[in-house]
């Protein structure tokens, strides 16, 4: 049953066609499982939420808004360290078997070969979970891997303490309604301690690496974060990133441009400051003169509305929304 999903998963439209992130991701996958790397195959799906997951054949999926979320190879590899170790365990198996019915099987089958129905992989996490104590023996083997592997063991806790501030920036958050995640994982505090407990700085957190590897993608992986509409978490992620990384233009367009798109009060005013900054920085996005004409456009500033366009239009001259934005110019200079 699962090689049929895995064939169905590899002729998905939502796999990214990144022959070095694939063989990146592999590479990771064969360090943190030893012995087993024969039986171990990743994809990269382009989902702009937190997930990974193991099928029971090796068959793994590593989503893109777990790779937008994570610093460094380090937190990459503690995910997905956690998922050998339900692999090693045996933990998916036991859930496919303990399916009672074909419709539970179906819901069950969704995360690993619809690969990016986020719907459907809620309703299963929620009917078929691991059991707790399953995350707990998860977690342990995932440092154990990751030390083995050479990697800085205490990385492992950060991927859960970010992911968590970015639930509570929700208003009236409960990280427990609100994420499957946490809903079927021991209690956040639980986790953070025994993960510390557990983890040990010292080994290598592959952090420029990492970013290498992901810079073609970032963009991309930015915009999808941005559809996603979830405003108050994508500013918990942006703060955080242009906390550690203030030059990075990409990071202060996709914040400038999540505040203009939610348009709250005050909103605009910073917008306007992270847009600025964006295309002040060094290789701004053309997306970010784009998003400073539409806001210049907003607040009736013509002359500076037109000259972000042109300056969009000169960068991307090919783009989907080109002769949109040449008809704003037009309209600008009546």
């Amino acid at each position: 049953m699962m090689a049929r999903e895995e064939q169905r998963l590899r002729r998905s439209p939502f796999l990214v066609p990144d022959p070095e992130l694939r063989d990146y991701l592999q590479g990771i996958a064969c360090r943190v499982s030893g012995p087993h790397c024969p039986d171990v195959r990743v994809y990269a799906v382009r989902n702009a939420y937190f997930n990974a997951s193991m099928a029971p054949n090796g068959m793994m999926q590593v989503w893109s808004g777990l790779l937008l979320r994570v610093d460094n190879e380090a937190q990459l590899a503690a995910v997905m360290s956690h998922e050998a170790g339900h692999y090693l365990k045996r933990h998916s198996l036991e859930r496919l078997r303990d399916a009672k019915n074909r419709s539970a099987l179906g819901v069950l089958l969704a995360p690993f070969g619809a690969a990016g129905l986020v719907g459907q992989l809620v309703l299963a996490a929620t009917m078929m979970q691991y059991s707790r104590d399953q995350e707990r023996e998860a977690d342990a083997i995932s440092v154990q891997l990751m030390g083995a592997a050479g990697y800085d063991t205490s990385q492992a806790t950060l991927v859960w303490s970010n992911l968590l501030a970015e639930i509570n920036a929700r208003p009236n958050a409960d990280a427990v309604k609100d994420s499957v995640l946490f809903a079927t994982h021991p209690p956040s505090e639980e986790r953070r301690d025994t993960l510390t407990r557990l983890g040990k700085p010292g080994g290598e957190t592959g952090a420029e690496r990492y970013r290498q590897t992901l810079a073609a993608l970032q963009l991309q992986l930015l915009e999808d974060e941005l559809k996603r509409g979830q405003y108050e978490e994508t500013f918990a992620l942006l703060d955080r990133k242009i906390g550690t990384e203030p030059e990075r233009a990409d990071y202060r367009y996709a914040r400038g441009e999540a505040r203009r798109l939610r348009n709250q009060p005050k909103d605009l005013d910073e917008a306007l400051t992270d847009l600025t900054a964006a295309t002040q920085a060094g290789q701004p996005p053309p997306q970010a003169w784009r998003s400073l004409g539409l806001l210049q456009r907003t607040r009736g500033d013509k002359a500076a509305a037109a000259t972000s366009f042109a300056r969009y239009l000169e960068l991307a001259p090919n783009a989907p929304d080109a002769s949109l934005i040449k008809s704003y110019v037009s309209e600008l200079q009546t």
